[in-house]
């Protein structure tokens, strides 16, 4: 399934450009994915062609425990703007979660996480828990905590165990994946 994923990256310029600059940044285990990688995936496999310009933002995880401040992603999104501009970038410090989370989305104090793989395993759509990066040789690396499955059979579904079934229901309201990609199959939440 990964030599399938692969393929469908290495096929799109944007894409390569994404992890390259990602890559030369230097940032603490860095890694892409989320909905930006889903939307390549579904546009090529289940809707009508990937365009980087209707990607809402280049979900960039990366995980350094030693700055938890808010200040520490504004700094890394602002170098990815700075060295490819025009991209919605979004980094988000993995490690420092548990300081925001609760406050944004409710619900009780979360732990901190303590890996990339740990962070990309709680986030919202199984289908969106999958971040890639570049290695030095090239070659592309993928996290997956809850597989590939989804993402490649085109399966819309909430990851419960941090993801309400209303939160759930709201994403789903507002990312309409049956209209964006009409073989996309939708769980119920």
């Amino acid at each position: 399934m990964e030599s399938a994923l692969n393929a469908l990256i290495r096929a799109d310029s944007w894409w390569m450009r994404i992890l390259r600059t990602v890559r030369g940044a230097a940032i603490p285990d860095a890694w892409v994915g989320a909905g930006a990688l889903r939307d390549l995936v579904w546009d090529e496999r289940y809707g009508f062609g990937f365009r980087p310009g209707r990607v809402r933002d280049v979900d960039v995880a990366f995980f350094d425990p030693t700055d938890l401040s808010r200040a520490n992603d504004d700094a890394v999104t602002a170098l990815l703007e700075q060295r490819l501009p025009g991209v919605p970038w979004e980094a988000k410090n993995q490690a420092a979660v548990h300081t925001w989370y609760a406050g944004r989305f409710g619900g009780p104090e979360v732990a901190p996480l303590t890996s990339i793989a740990d962070a990309v395993a709680t986030w919202p759509e199984t289908a969106t828990a999958v971040v890639v990066r570049l290695t030095a040789a090239d070659a592309i690396e993928v996290c997956a905590p809850l597989g590939l499955d989804d993402l490649l059979n085109g399966v819309w579904r909430r990851n419960p165990r941090r993801v309400s079934e209303a939160h759930s229901r709201e994403r789903l309201a507002r990312h309409q994946p049956a209209t964006r990609w009409p073989r996309v199959t939708v769980q119920p939440t």
